[in-house]
């Protein structure tokens, strides 16, 4: 990992505590008008915007090559499917991630992130299969059906490229700390990765209801779509706020 590329604040001086690799994602974003999302979001965090927008996203990917900093990795936890749904924060001149939920198809790692990042995890039935360069996946919240479902085909359609500084991309998917809360208390936990490598993509989603929006009907509106074949990366534990 380049630990020397631009960041829009130093990487952390203490030590690392978990690595990890992301492949296969979809980044499916659609602009949401600020009333919206307001009231999901914590009333201490700002919802961040690019030119005045808005963006919330759902990210389905694959994890890999979990451990703990020292450690080997687990059996049976260091690779799974997840999905998640997020949304653009600022605070104290930090733009990050604030997650309305990631689904995981691993139960050991789904309660050891929620009890150790605060963050709200769950437990999915989750199937990601590549096919030439397609990704067929499907994702079930547990025991939640016709719920928190998410179904689609992606794949890449372009060259790779590095996403330029003050670009809508580039906004969208370099963020380097994600922001939880816990029994009314707020937390920051700092990433670092190489930029992403990403592709311009197209994607058939058949059923997305992972979005806790009522107001809000994704299929009436034309994502943004990006994929990229994978980073790794390194996180730090709990800062509170």
């Amino acid at each position: 990992m380049n630990n020397s590329h631009p960041r829009p604040w130093p990487v952390p001086r203490k030590p690392w505590v978990m690595k990890q690799t992301w492949e296969h994602l979809l980044f499916a974003h659609w602009k949401i008008d600020i009333d919206l999302i307001r009231p999901y979001i914590p009333e201490y965090l700002d919802i961040d915007t690019f030119n005045g927008d808005a963006w919330i996203a759902v990210v389905p990917f694959e994890m890999r090559n979990i451990r703990l900093r020292y450690l080997p990795e687990i059996p049976f936890t260091s690779s799974f499917a997840e999905i998640n749904v997020r949304t653009y924060v600022t605070k104290n001149g930090k733009p990050g991630v604030y997650f309305f939920s990631l689904d995981a198809a691993n139960f050991l790692a789904v309660q050891v992130a929620k009890t150790f990042f605060y963050l709200p995890y769950y437990y999915a039935n989750i199937s990601s299969r590549k096919d030439g360069e397609t990704i067929k996946y499907h994702s079930i919240r547990h025991k939640q059906k016709g719920k928190y479902e998410f179904t689609a085909s992606y794949k890449p359609t372009s060259e790779i490229f590095f996403a330029q500084t003050g670009t809508l991309e580039n906004w969208l998917t370099e963020r380097y700390c994600l922001y939880t809360t816990h029994n009314n208390k707020f937390y920051l936990s700092e990433i670092n990765h190489d930029p992403w490598p990403l592709q311009h993509a197209e994607a058939n989603i058949t059923c997305n209801t992972m979005i806790p929006i009522s107001d809000f009907q994704s299929e009436k509106n034309k994502p943004l779509l990006h994929y990229s074949k994978g980073i790794d990366v390194v996180l730090w534990g709990l800062e509170k706020i």
